[in-house]
């Protein structure tokens, strides 16, 4: 991926520079490392729900829009 100020491609960096099998290996853990009482998403439905709609409401990004017709 060509840099915009000097047309010299960028360095590769974190997982892309990684190899293809050491990339699984990291994924295969999915979240493994977490321990059970940190993930709180998981155990309350209703916390999770709560907190899609602030990043929604946070992000002012495209969505639903709330009353107003275009």
């Amino acid at each position: 991926m060509p840099s915009v100020d000097s047309g010299k491609p960028r360095a590769r960096r974190g997982f892309a520079a990684m190899n293809p099998e050491r990339r699984r290996e990291i994924a295969r853990k999915g979240g493994a490392s977490v321990p059970g009482e940190k993930r709180s998403f998981a155990k309350d439905r209703d916390l999770a729900a709560s907190a899609g709609r602030k990043g929604g409401e946070a992000s002012r990004g495209g969505g639903r829009s709330r009353g107003r017709e275009s």
